[in-house]
This record gives structure tokens, sequence and C-alpha cells, in this order.
């Protein structure tokens, strides 16, 4: 389940890549197999090893070009071990809501993106957030949860303070919304439930087929309660 449409990011053969907060990696896999040079970057051993071997795995069945490459690295993103303007393409898919020193971390982004690259930025939209937070607290306050909920005026004041130019904005996952608003209300530890399990069938259905029906329906609902915000940003040259 993709969150970036890579396409507005340009990313081909050679592209220079991070992926940054990648977690289980769903979008690193996908620069891989465009061809790019990735590397998935998280703070969580235990993911970057999955990752890696899902990279190995990848290679074995050739699904990647020869010339693509693609290496984990954990480490901490308020402090990226890379040298300034290093890649082409930065992404930070929902990882800015779990940061307290965001501002910090949008800087490191800008930092090591090279002039002339694009980056996208992804956060939960505002108000089907509102509604999870409204609905149960334990669905953000524990440990390593969302530390704030972002209006997308205000992620974009963030990124163009660091220097960074909004060029485009989407909406993703309308389908997932509803789904989550129905964890929080019936706990988000009770995955029993019957209509969550239902629901849930239902994602995975859809995820795994992609039929037409669903996939119309989320592209026209994105616009009105589309869970994720995307930020595609250029930094000038």
């Amino acid at each position: 389940m993709l969150t970036v449409d890579f396409d507005r990011l340009g990313v081909t053969a050679g592209t220079k890549a991070i992926d940054i907060g990648a977690g289980q990696g769903r979008h690193s896999y996908e620069m891989f197999r465009r061809g790019a040079d990735v590397i998935a970057f998280d703070q969580s051993d235990s993911d970057m090893a999955e990752v890696s071997e899902m990279f190995d795995a990848m290679i074995a069945e050739e699904q990647v070009p020869a010339s693509a490459k693609a290496r984990t690295e954990v480490g901490d993103a308020l402090h990226l071990p890379y040298a300034d303007n290093a890649f082409d393409v930065v992404l930070m898919s929902e990882i800015l809501e779990h940061v307290p020193a965001d501002t910090d971390a949008i800087a490191e982004m800008a930092r090591v993106l090279a002039p002339g690259g694009h980056a996208a930025v992804t956060v939960p939209r505002y108000w089907p957030e509102k509604v999870c937070w409204a609905f149960s607290d334990q669905y953000h306050a524990n440990e390593g949860g969302h530390v704030r909920i972002y209006k997308a005026s205000e992620l974009a004041a963030k990124v163009s303070a660091a220097g960074l130019e909004v060029v485009g904005t989407d909406h993703r996952h309308a389908l997932h919304a509803p789904y989550w608003w129905l964890k929080c209300a019936v706990g988000v530890e009770n995955n029993d439930n019957p209509l969550v399990k239902a629901y849930h069938k239902l994602l995975v259905w859809d995820m795994m087929s992609a039929p037409a029906a669903t996939r119309l329906t989320e592209r026209a609902l994105n616009p009105l309660v589309g869970k994720s915000v995307v930020l595609y940003l250029h930094k000038p040259a």
C-alpha cells in the first residue's frame, strides 16, 4: 500500500534516494523496483533486519533491475549520518507525527536533499486524525505514539521554513479512515471485534486484488476522507 506517487518524484534507475523512517519498507521496495539506489533508514534494528532480508529476496527473485542498489541503515532522523545534498529524492512518510522535534527532522531532510531534488512528506490528515483521538487515548497516547495532529497548512509552513517549496498536495487511503475510527471506537487492541475483522478482511482483499470498483471509490473519496495528506516538495537549485 503506497502513500506516495513516485512518478511525481521522478524516481527512476540511478536515482539516489533515502526513505527516512522506512518502517517495514513498503516505499523503499517500490523505489528499489524502479531501479533506484535506495537507503531504508529507521531507528528500529528489527525492522531494518527484515527489510534487508526482503531486499535480498527481491534480488534473488529478479524483481529489480541489475543496476539497482539497496541497503538499510539504523540511526536517528534528527542526526542523519550523510553529507549535505547527498540525495536526489528524500521521503518521510508517517513519521513526523511521532517526532517531538519535528522541525529538526525537517531541517535534516532538507539538508541531505540535493538542490533541484524532490521530496515527499506524509502525515495523518487533520480531521480524520481528530476523530481517532476523540474516540481513543490508546490510539495515540503511548510510547512512540502520535504527539501532534497536523493541519496541512502548518506542515507546509514548516517545510517552507526549511527552504523547500511545496509543489503539490494529495490525499490518500480514504477506505482506511473508517477502519481506524471503528478500531478506536471498540478498542484499538480489539482485533476480534466482528466489525473490525470484517473491515480488515475487506482492506486486505482490496490491497491484494485492487478491483476497479474499490479503486475508483477510494479515488473519489480521497479528497473528502483520505486518511493521509501528502506534500510534494522541491529544493530550489
